[in-house]
């Protein structure tokens, strides 16, 4: 028995796949440049083919926000600066192509890795990742292929790559892997494919073998290698009374959000596109609560156009059937960079020229955007949030930007609904101190939990060394919740939040008492919040919130919502 982290809830019992990838001894050999060149460019050109397969396989089961991270390996591959480099040290050195293309991808990733920044640390994976493609290609080494797995299996790996995940068919019952925590690319994928996943399970490498059986217990974080008779009749009740579990959410599918003591929440799901709306409806979310527009950037090799962006909204508004849409303008910066645009270097992007602050400053790109949002208005219930807003004076400025798109469009004869709503997210503490001036000017707010707990704490959410400061249920955090919502009720303003905090099964009973008008979450979330909530009395949980603002640490935060609760 070995023990990891749950990352996707399921329980499954099948033969292990233990997915190990080739070997790849590079050697430094002499080569004739003309020849070499012609190699790595036939290296690459199948690299960008298996590449653009894996995105085109993913494309069937994944949002178009997972794709992204195959744009970024297709941006990476397709980089004449990086194929100009390996070219260069062939020609000069006349080695062989797979050596010019390690020393190079190794110098990268070093660089890259040594940087002080989220985003570019990042980058480090992606270019191992392709360049170990590359490299595979190269050497004619066979790299595996987990669309061909053809009967009930558990991968077990080191790690899964967003490629390796993208690959996952029907009969991948699970996975578990040596590292990993609930944010990594492995983790957020299982979820959305519903695949059940222990991440970080230390050992399993060395206990597993190809053919084992193992049990998969994603419930609560147990792998099982070869387990007895008597484990495997343990592990298959529990697996049928969570897919009974699951089977009865279904009847809530239709049902309101409504507490014992009759007091009404929305619970609505995050999108990253048109493709996710289907997954909302069909776990019965009343609304979208954060419609991330950004990808409709990321994936471009271009501005989208303010037509592009009109029927990517219009399908998304006419999708949700009259249900609440909530557009997140543009929010790139930080982590999420693009192609086509350069970005001022800066020591720390994530605070800096990024989201409104961008917008507020390119306004030619803010305002195609609004004209887009405007027209798509009237084909559904719009609502319009700016991001990473830190003052009054910025909302008011995003806010005359759009109300002066808005007239300009009535002027054209162009029809633009009259009931959208202008709000903004509050992911800064300053925005959440000063709630109650911004809720004169903003119609709603959405509070975004994963900046705002990592700028409160002063601790970056990616870093494996200061990870314990990630702490949701910090009572700091919940003080700074509290008066966002007791701000945005004073002027008669609703708040919702989009952060994965909204969707924590213990989260919810203080958001609910915190009285939080809209929880936004992933689509597979939705059921289960809705259970929570419909066995909750909103005057206990008022009750509960109050206590929970009063404790010292985050553990005893939790430790009191158990007892309550459970």
């Amino acid at each position: 028995m070995l023990k990891g982290i749950a990352a996707s809830a399921g329980v499954n019992v099948a033969k292990a796949y233990k997915l190990e990838a080739p070997v790849v001894v590079i050697e430094k050999k002499a080569g004739e440049p003309v020849e070499e060149i012609k190699k790595f460019d036939d290296a690459l050109a199948k690299t960008v083919k298996d590449i653009e397969g894996v995105k085109e396989r993913a494309a069937k089961r994944l949002s178009e926000e997972e794709l992204a991270v195959f744009d970024a390996h297709l941006m990476m591959a397709n980089d004449p600066e990086f194929a100009g480099q390996i070219k260069s040290m062939i020609e000069n050195e006349k080695v062989n192509a797979e050596y010019a293309a390690d020393t190079v991808a190794n110098q990268m990733v070093a660089m890259f890795e040594a940087m002080d920044n989220d985003y570019f640390r990042e980058r480090a994976a992606d270019i191992k990742d392709v360049t170990f493609r590359l490299k595979c290609n190269l050497l004619g080494l066979q790299i595996p292929d987990l669309t061909a797995i053809d009967e009930p299996t558990i991968i077990v790996a080191h790690d899964l790559t967003p490629s390796d995940t993208a690959q996952l068919n029907e009969w991948v019952k699970g996975f578990a892997t040596a590292i990993g925590g609930k944010t990594s690319h492995s983790a957020i994928m299982a979820n959305s494919l519903e695949i059940p996943a222990v991440v970080g399970c230390s050992g399993v490498l060395e206990a597993v073998q190809t053919g084992d059986v193992i049990g998969l217990d994603a419930l609560d974080g147990f792998v099982y290698v070869n387990p007895d008779e008597e484990k495997v009749k343990e592990l298959e009740e529990k697996a049928a009374r969570y897919a009974e579990e699951k089977e009865a959410l279904k009847v809530l599918v239709n049902a309101k959000s409504i507490t014992t003591d009759d007091h009404e929440v929305e619970l609505a799901g995050n999108i990253g596109g048109f493709k996710d709306v289907e997954g909302v409806l069909k776990n019965g979310g009343e609304g979208v609560g954060l419609f991330r527009t950004e990808f409709l950037y990321m994936d471009n090799d271009h501005f989208p156009t303010e037509e592009e962006q009109f029927e990517a909204y219009k399908q998304v508004l006419e999708g949700m059937e009259g249900k609440k849409v909530v557009v997140r303008t543009l929010d790139i910066g930080g982590d999420k960079k693009l192609s086509y645009y350069t970005f001022p270097e800066e020591m720390n992007p994530f605070l800096g020229y990024r989201a409104i602050r961008l917008c507020l400053k390119e306004q030619d790109i803010f305002r195609t955007q609004l004209r887009a949002l405007c027209r798509a208005s009237v084909y559904g219930k719009l609502c319009i949030m700016f991001p990473m807003i830190a003052t009054i004076n910025e909302f008011r400025q995003a806010k005359a930007i759009y109300e002066d798109v808005k007239a300009e469009l009535i002027a054209e004869g162009v029809q633009v609904a009259d009931d959208i709503q202008v709000g903004m997210m509050v992911e800064i503490p300053a925005a959440a101190v000063l709630a109650d001036e911004f809720s004169k000017y903003a119609d709603f707010f959405s509070i975004g939990t994963n900046d705002l707990i990592q700028y409160s704490m002063a601790a970056d959410r990616m870093s494996e060394n200061v990870s314990y400061l990630y702490q949701p249920y910090n009572p700091s955090i919940l003080r700074l919740i509290n008066m966002t919502i007791k701000g945005a009720h004073k002027n008669g303003r609703w708040v919702g939040m989009c952060g994965a905090m909204a969707g924590e099964p213990y989260a919810v009973p203080i958001l609910l008492g915190l009285g939080l008008d809209e929880f936004s979450m992933s689509a597979t979330q939705i059921l289960k919040a809705r259970k929570v909530v419909t066995s909750l009395s909103y005057a206990e949980m008022q009750k509960l919130a109050d206590h929970c603002l009063n404790l010292d640490s985050a553990e005893e935060v939790l430790d009191y919502v158990k007892s309550v609760v459970d």
